[in-house]
């Protein structure tokens, strides 16, 4: 999708970041831009020497973004680097990453090229045995991101004063930051702040049942899962990664209904105090998907009301219970 946040490079500025990485000799044979992000740009680059890689390249630093948004480049690389060492997880090897100015006006890192597609473009070809067994391993794959514990909560890019919050605190941080981004570009919301945290409020408590930080992808939805033959080959677009609850991540949200991937998991959710919290990050994403919109200034007038309209409907189911949030 086409986004205010792209940098479109220059032949000139991919040769010297290809030569910065990989040596003054290095020469570009040929140029791809992949198209399916919706934050950064990315280049699928062939180089002299036969190697293929990708490279990333953040927005720019003048350009305007969400606040959660800032730095995200560090943390996706960061956390790369965290799960490779894990080594049981498939993630592509990071080879450079360039935060300087020096080479290009932004942050850029390249990364090993992952072969496979994309699982949210291949799913309806295969049968329903087989996606039932990627998303079985899916979920024994988020088992695994989670089990990667922490020393604080909170992003990757957050600043070391915010080490001590609690998940409660670091979340409801997060939130406030949203709102206020919302604020500032104008959005318009389904209900005023002080009518949403008095409605939050009756969920908020519940957060303080996880005393842990565990590592989220956050963003693991079928975009970012790249299959082949059926099997899981790489997990990628590792930017949002925080330490947080694991009902953060993207498959316990009300977009996915998939049983396999809870298989695979090995573990239910279904306590007072999960349900509530999984209702808070649902609106939450919701919001940011509606918002994005316009810190993105995107185009696309269906993607656009149909997050209003997304957002609408999670407010609706949200706001009706009130003060007597699940039982």
């Amino acid at each position: 999708m086409e986004s205010f946040t792209k940098v479109k490079l220059d032949d000139s500025q991919l040769r010297a970041a290809v030569q910065a990485a990989f040596g003054e000799g290095c020469a570009v044979l040929s140029c791809t831009e992949l198209t399916g992000g919706f934050f950064n740009t990315a280049y699928d680059l062939e180089l002299e020497d036969g190697k293929q890689v990708i490279l990333k390249v953040a927005p720019s630093l003048e350009t305007r973004t969400l606040s959660y948004e800032c730095n995200i480049m560090a943390a996706e690389v960061n956390a790369l680097r965290l799960v490779a060492t894990d080594g049981r997880i498939p993630v592509p090897a990071v080879y450079s990453f360039d935060d300087s100015s020096s080479v290009l006006p932004c942050p850029y890192f390249f990364m090993e090229k992952v072969y496979g597609q994309p699982y949210s473009e291949v799913k309806e070809s295969y049968s329903p045995a087989e996606q039932a067994e990627i998303e079985r391993e899916l979920g024994r794959y988020q088992r695994l991101i989670n089990g990667i514990t922490g020393t604080r909560f909170g992003l990757f890019t957050q600043d070391a004063g915010e080490d001590a919050l609690t998940w409660r605190e670091s979340f409801t941080g997060m939130l406030r930051t949203l709102l206020e981004d919302a604020r500032e570009l104008g959005v318009t919301l389904p209900a005023e702040d002080e009518l949403i945290w008095k409605v939050l409020g009756h969920y908020l408590p519940a957060l303080d049942e996880v005393t842990e930080p565990r590592l989220i992808h956050w963003d693991l939805w079928n975009g970012n899962l790249f299959v082949q033959d059926g099997k899981i080959v790489s997990i990628i677009d590792w930017e949002r990664a925080l330490w947080g609850d694991v009902l953060m991540e993207y498959y316990f949200r009300h977009f996915e209904h998939s049983a396999p991937f809870y298989e695979g998991y090995g573990q239910t959710f279904g306590s007072p105090g999960e349900r509530l919290r999984i209702k808070l990050y649902d609106f939450y994403l919701d919001l940011i998907l509606r918002i994005e919109c316009d810190s993105r200034q995107y185009k696309d007038e269906n993607h656009i009301r149909w997050t209003a309209d997304n957002l609408a409907e999670s407010w609706k189911s949200f706001s009706t219970l009130g003060s007597s949030p699940i039982a």
